[in-house]
């Protein structure tokens, strides 16, 4: 069953990160990657959720949790994206973006972890 999980979490997750890749493609510049960022940093926030409900209060079963965190999280967040699109800004001579890039998503991702974990704790 967990085989199935992860199948069926990393398809959904999968696909709704291309739905928000084409939708801020729709609404931002191609210049920085907001769609990559916004994904990475909700799904930290979520990621941290998850594991207070999961982890430690065990309110779901690991099938679910192998559907959730490991599926449709694995597939909706994305580090490879994300060092490809950071390859591409510095290739093109945009360093500065480059470098903002890197750590608006490390930092904002911890952030949204942290806030996700706290928040959940607090219910």
């Amino acid at each position: 069953m967990h085989w199935l999980a992860v199948a069926v979490g990393g398809a959904l997750g999968s696909v709704t990160r291309y739905a928000c890749s084409v939708w801020f493609f729709d609404i931002s510049s191609q210049k920085f990657p907001y769609a990559t960022l916004f994904v990475n940093v909700i799904g930290s926030l979520v990621m941290g959720i998850l594991y207070v409900i999961i982890i430690e209060r065990v309110a779901m079963s690991s099938e679910m949790r192998s559907l959730l965190m490991v599926g449709f999280l694995g597939a909706f967040t994305t580090f490879s994206t994300f060092s490809l699109d950071t390859l591409r800004l510095w290739q093109n001579g945009d360093n500065l973006i480059s470098l903002i890039y890197v750590i608006a998503t490390i930092t904002l991702c911890l952030v949204g972890v942290s806030v996700g974990v706290w928040l959940t704790r607090l219910i």
